[in-house]
């Protein structure tokens, strides 16, 4: 059975870890289960957030998948970026040899892109957003590495990449192609990494339905949410969305699920 588990809300809350989770993936994989990673969370590098598991007790040798690695595998080698995201992305993008040129470079207005990416960036500001527009309105695909707009936190959401992106979308008159979860670019990549052949044996596990659970059909495997994110147990209208998901899994959190999956 293969896994593909999200991180913020399921495993960590920024750098506070969700009590027994590290627990739950060992045990997981102590019963020979195939357990990976799969986040929107684009401004870290890949390896950066594999040495965090590291650092929680949790083994990333399955795999690490980043909305990142999707948005990066749809600019073609030798593109020019402006680029409006984090350390993740760049790192990425020069990984296949793409000139990356950052928003905030005042050089930027007026320059010829053949692509804009976005994602999360804690530094966004109004003559990024100018220049970002602009190079869209000249020619540039628009390319996102999510549409979330909101990101969990210890102390509560905060505005996402996805709150960012519709910025830039209004400024632009463009709709952006986006790679994250729940669309198909990092669905193929989770199949192709996680090495997942039969789905039916397949689960995703996130906190958020609109995500996640999209995102789990478009995988065409198993959902199964946990309250310790985006949704809670005290908000139900997190927990199911009306979302046409058979056999629809909810728990307290990952540790009680893996307890259903494996036993005590």
């Amino acid at each position: 059975m293969a896994w593909a588990l999200d991180l913020d809300g399921v495993v960590w809350l920024e750098d506070e870890p969700i009590a027994g989770a590290a627990e739950a993936i060992a045990a997981l994989r102590d019963a020979g289960e195939h357990v990976g990673f799969v986040t929107n969370f684009s401004f870290g590098r890949r390896d950066d957030i594999a040495a965090k598991l590291e650092r929680h007790g949790i083994d990333a040798s399955d795999g690490v998948i980043t909305s990142a690695m999707a948005a990066a595998a749809m600019v073609p080698s030798g593109s020019r970026a402006l680029v409006c995201a984090g350390p993740g992305v760049v790192d990425e993008l020069q990984r296949r040899d793409v000139e990356t040129i950052d928003a905030s470079d005042p050089t930027a207005l007026g320059a010829t892109f053949d692509v804009v990416v976005v994602g999360y960036h804690p530094t966004f500001d109004y003559r990024g957003l100018t220049r970002l527009s602009h190079a869209v309105r000249g020619g540039a695909r628009l390319i996102a590495t999510n549409d979330d707009a909101t990101y969990p936190t210890p102390h509560g959401l905060i505005p996402g990449g996805g709150s960012i992106l519709a910025a830039v979308v209004a400024a632009s008159g463009v709709e952006p192609i986006v790679a994250g979860k729940p669309y198909e670019p990092i669905a193929d990549l989770v199949r192709r990494v996680l090495g997942i052949t039969d789905l039916s044996d397949a689960w995703m596990v996130g906190d958020r339905p609109s995500t996640d659970g999209l995102f789990a059909q478009t995988v065409g495997c198993k959902f199964a949410q946990v309250l310790t994110g985006i949704s809670s147990a005290d908000k139900s209208s997190d927990t199911a969305l009306n979302l046409p998901i058979e056999n629809l899994h909810v728990y307290a959190d990952l540790a009680a699920f893996a307890k259903m999956i494996v036993g005590s």
